[in-house]
């Protein structure tokens, strides 16, 4: 039988380590470590996320009880009392460029969006966690309630998060947007949320496409229907303007399956109604996306009551999310995410052949068992 790392050991290698401690000098606040380092901060916290560990005592105890199977990780012992101080302390900032040098590594194998656009599809959305204001007393979002806000920005192609930021509870949706650089040519889909006429301004300026639902107390002058054969469900197509936007925009009014109706407003021009109906459908991923990491991450309790330690943990679970996300572009499997993650839980610190235990090898029938 070949010899096999731990199952932990082979989800790690996906982290070149070489730029991780590149990125951990470049990330370092106050003295040297005497006993323990970044690598050995991070390895603790990536297995508290891919086991759910529900405190750090939890996870202290879970790491120490299989210690005879981390040495290869060269990982140094992990104190209780230091990790917390660590999480504490040290710059969030190592694991947020982390998260962008492994999206770089998986934007390369993910496939593309099913619109067949030559273009990027980005969706846009915000979910609000909340905190204890007098645990987290720097989340400030109502006058008796603390919330720490996740903005995202996730990519059709493999539904990767692009732009990820967190905030106080109080910070809006639409002035994180305001801040992002998307490309000339792409597409970018929101919910009413976003409503920002001064933004959707410049995202034509900047030859960027959107997508977004129209409100109903929108100051609107309608002009000539668009010629052509309407697809199933589109009531309307028509060029409109809104009171504030210098440039003709077009809606698109469309009835669902379920019978419900949508007024969609666009400035792509080019595209058949029908599409841009499925380009807002879209995004109902990033809506399963915030679900899927509430449910199976821990991003809604907390190992550190700091800001920098919130953040450190958010940016460790998005790094846990690229790591299946790759195993699953890579490995081409039928299995969804959480049937990975849940194989990972239970054999993280076995020995065994990580491809294998993802995609079993297919058995044969004996003839025998054939006749029963």
């Amino acid at each position: 039988m070949a010899h096999c790392n731990t199952v932990l050991s082979q989800v790690v290698k996906f982290f070149r380590r070489h730029e991780f401690e590149s990125l951990a000098r470049a990330n370092h606040a106050g003295q040297k470590f005497r006993s323990f380092d970044r690598w050995s901060q991070f390895i603790a916290m990536l297995s508290g996320q891919l086991t759910g560990r529900k405190s750090l005592r939890d996870l202290v105890e879970n790491l120490a009880a299989q210690g005879h199977k981390l040495y290869h990780l060269g990982m140094k012992k992990v104190p209780r009392t230091t990790l917390a101080r660590v999480n504490e302390e040290q710059p969030h900032q190592l694991y947020k460029e982390l998260f962008h040098k492994m999206l770089g590594r998986c934007q390369t194998v993910a496939p593309k969006n099913r619109f067949k656009l030559d273009a990027k599809v980005y969706l846009l959305d915000a979910t609000t966690i909340s905190l204890c204001l007098k645990v987290f007393p720097w989340a400030t979002y109502q006058q008796k309630k603390g919330a720490v806000k996740l903005h995202m920005g996730l990519s059709a192609d493999g539904y990767l998060p692009e732009f990820f930021d967190a905030t106080t509870g109080n910070v809006h949706e639409v002035n994180w947007a305001k801040l992002l650089t998307l490309p000339a040519g792409s597409f970018v889909v929101f919910d009413r949320g976003y409503t920002d006429y001064g933004w959707y301004q410049a995202l034509m300026e900047s030859g960027v496409f959107f997508v977004a639902r129209l409100k109903d107390n929108a100051l609107v002058e309608y002009f000539n229907k668009r010629r052509g054969r309407k697809a199933q469900g589109v009531i309307a197509d028509q060029e409109i303007s809104l009171k504030g936007i210098t440039g003709k925009l077009r809606l698109v009014h469309f009835v669902a399956e379920d019978g419900n109706e949508y007024r969609f407003i666009t400035n792509a021009a080019h595209l058949p109604a029908a599409t841009v109906a499925d380009l807002y459908k879209e995004r109902w991923q990033i809506e399963l996306f915030f679900k899927w990491i509430k449910q199976n991450l821990k991003v809604k309790t907390f190992l550190g009551t700091s800001e920098n330690a919130v953040l450190t943990q958010l940016w460790i679970a998005l790094c846990v999310y690229l790591v299946l996300a790759w195993l699953k572009f890579k490995s081409k499997i039928g299995l969804s995410m959480q049937q990975m993650l849940r194989l990972l839980q239970l054999n993280l610190f076995e020995r065994r052949d990580l491809e294998t235990l993802l995609k079993p090898p297919q058995l044969t029938p004996s003839p025998q068992l054939a006749l029963l």
